[in-house]
C-alpha cells in the first residue's frame, strides 16, 4: 500500500478574550508530543487571515522561543504534531496544511489514515490537480473543497466529503471564520471538547486539556462534526454521519498510544491497562519474585499484574526523559539505536531474581529483544516476558506503524521460536478476545483488526494480502 501513514496528535483552540494563544498552542503540542516527534506546525487565525509555521523536528526544536504574532487579534489556532513511519519524511508533509481558494481558505490537521487514498488522489490528478505532498490530508482538502464549491457552507461541503472518505480520520479543519472538529463514522481515533471560560478547545487526548486549564466537556462522537464561530464562540454540531455504523475505537490506543492520563470515549487509558496486567496474570501465571514493566507504556499492566498474581512490583528500569519513543522512529535500525540510550536496568531490582517483563506490545521483536538482554547482563535469573497485546499478526490500514505482516514477529515464528529469538524463559500474549474487556463501558466497540484480521471497514485493494 502507498501513501504515507500517520498517527498524530491534534489540538485546537477558540477563545474570545484569552490571552498568549500561542503559549497554549505550545501546551497542547508538549502535552501530546508522545502522539508523534518527526515534526509539527500551528496555524493562526489573526483577524479572518490564516498563517502557518511549521517544520521537522520536536517541539522545542520546531518553536525554540514564543510565537510572533498579533495576540490581540488571534483568537483561533490549531496545532498537529507528526508521527512519520516508512512514508517520505519532509517538510511538505508537515501539518496543518494551508490550502488557499476562491471560496475560502482553511488550515488542516489530520490524525489517521484513508483506505481510499490512492482512487481519490488518482480521480483528482486525472482531472487536473496537482499535489503538493505524499499525505491523504491534502487528498482530504481537494474533495472537501471540491464539495464546497456547490454547498452554502463548509459544513456541508464537509458532510459531502464524509460520504465519499474511507478508513480514520480525526480532523481539525479552521477557515478564516470557524473553527471545525470531525471524527470519522467508525471513531477509530480520539478527538474531544474542552471548555474555557471564554472558548473551547479540541484534542486528540484529554491531557491537552488539562494542559491548558480547560475542562473537559465530552468526546465527539463517531461521524460528528463540530463548529464554533469565531465571532461569538457559538458551538454547534452536525450528527448526520453518527450512528450509521459500529463505533470501532483503535485499541491500540489504550494499549500503547495515548497518555495514562487521559481517557479516551470515557475509558482511562490507566485503568484498562492495570486491567489487562490483571487479565495476563490470569492466563499466563508464572513463579517470580519480581514484576517490572517497560517505561512507559508497560508500567500499569505490571502493577496490575502485580495485583492479581501477588508477586511483589518493582522498578527495574531508568528511563532517559530526554529519549523519544523508540516505536515511532521511522526507521527500524534507529528503533534499536534508540533503546540502548533510552533504558538503564536496576540492578539491585533484577539480579539473581525471576522477573516478570511486561511490555504493552511485542511487534517486530528488535526492542523486546534487546530490553530483555539488558535484564540478563544485569543479573536476571529468569526473564518471563508477557505481552499487554495479542500478537501482531495483519496489517492496520488506519494508522498505525504496521502496514505489512513481513516484519511482524508473530506472523514468522511460532511461539517456542520466538521464546528462543527473544531469549526468555516464558513467553505470554493477552488473549484477543481479552482486548475487548479492556473498557467496562460495554457499548463502545473496538477495532483489533491487527490481531484478528477482522476489519470494520474498508480496506484497500489487495490489502487482506499485504505481505
Amino acid at each position: 500500500m502507498g501513501g504515507l501513514k500517520e498517527e498524530c496528535g491534534l489540538f485546537g483552540i477558540s477563545s474570545a478574550h484569552k490571552e498568549h494563544i500561542g503559549l497554549a498552542c505550545h501546551y497542547g503540542l508538549y502535552a501530546l508530543q508522545h502522539r508523534g516527534q518527526e515534526g509539527c506546525g500551528i496555524a493562526l487565525n489573526t483577524d479572518g487571515e490564516l498563517s502557518l509555521q511549521k517544520d521537522l523536528g520536536l517541539v522545542n526544536e520546531v518553536f525554540p522561543k514564543a510565537l510572533v504574532f498579533d495576540e490581540e487579534k488571534t483568537r483561533m489556532a490549531i496545532v498537529h504534531t507528526r508521527y512519520g513511519t516508512s512514508g517520505e519524511r519532509s517538510r511538505e508533509n508537515v501539518q496543518p496544511l494551508l490550502v488557499r481558494h476562491h471560496a475560502g481558505s482553511m488550515t488542516i490537521a489530520h490524525n489517521g489514515n484513508l483506505t481510499n487514498d490512492e482512487s481519490l488522489r488518482s480521480q483528482f490528478e486525472r482531472d487536473g490537480c496537482l499535489f503538493h505532498t505524499t499525505s491523504d490530508t491534502e487528498v482530504i482538502a481537494y474533495l472537501i473543497y471540491k464539495h464546497r464549491l456547490t454547498t452554502h457552507t463548509i459544513a456541508e461541503a464537509i458532510e459531502k466529503a464524509m460520504a465519499e472518505l474511507e478508513g480514520a480520520y480525526s480532523l481539525l479543519i479552521m477557515t478564516s471564520s470557524q473553527l471545525i472538529a470531525v471524527r470519522d463514522p467508525r471513531g477509530f481515533r480520539p478527538l474531544c471538547l474542552g471548555k474555557l471560560e471564554d472558548g473551547y478547545v479540541f484534542a486528540s487526548e484529554s491531557c491537552a486539556l488539562d494542559a491548558v486549564g480547560a475542562s473537559f466537556v465530552r468526546d465527539l462522537q463517531p461521524g460528528e462534526i463540530c463548529i464554533v464561530d469565531r465571532a461569538d464562540q457559538r458551538l454547534t454540531s452536525s450528527i448526520v454521519h453518527t450512528n450509521k455504523v459500529k463505533s470501532s475505537l483503535c485499541v491500540f490506543e489504550l494499549i500503547y498510544l495515548a497518555r495514562p492520563d487521559s481517557v479516551i470515549d470515557t475509558i482511562s487509558v490507566h485503568q484498562a491497562r492495570i486491567r489487562s496486567g490483571s487479565f495476563l496474570a490470569l492466563e499466563h501465571p508464572c513463579q517470580a519474585d519480581v514484576v517490572i514493566g517497560v517505561p512507559d507504556s508497560g508500567i500499569d499492566a505490571a502493577i496490575g499484574y502485580s495485583r492479581q498474581s501477588g508477586i511483589p512490583y518493582g522498578i527495574g528500569f531508568i528511563k532517559n526523559k530526554y529519549i523519544g519513543r523508540t516505536f515511532i522512529q521511522p526507521k527500524a535500525g534507529d528503533r534499536e539505536s534508540g533503546v540502548r540510550i533510552k533504558l538503564n536496568p536496576i540492578a539491585s531490582t533484577v539480579r539473581g531474581k525471576r522477573v516478570v517483563l511486561i511490555d504493552d506490545s511485542i511487534v517486530r521483536g528488535t526492542t523486546s529483544k534487546r530490553i530483555v538482554r539488558l535484564l540478563r547482563e544485569a543479573g536476571a535469573k529468569e526473564v518471563h516476558l508477557r505481552s499487554s497485546a495479542p500478537p501482531f499478526l495483519h496489517p492496520c490500514y488506519y494508522g498505525t506503524d504496521i502496514n505489512s505482516r513481513k516484519d511482524l514477529l508473530a506472523c514468522k515464528y511460532d511461539m517456542q521460536q520466538m521464546k528462543t529469538i527473544l531469549d526468555v524463559d516464558s513467553l505470554g500474549f493477552l488473549l484477543p478476545e481479552q482486548v475487548v474487556k479492556l473498557s467496562d463501558h460495554p457499548g463502545i466497540g473496538f477495532c483489533s483488526a491487527c490481531f484478528t484480521g477482522v476489519y470494520p471497514g474498508a480496506v484497500p485493494q489487495g490489502g487482506n494480502n499485504a505481505q
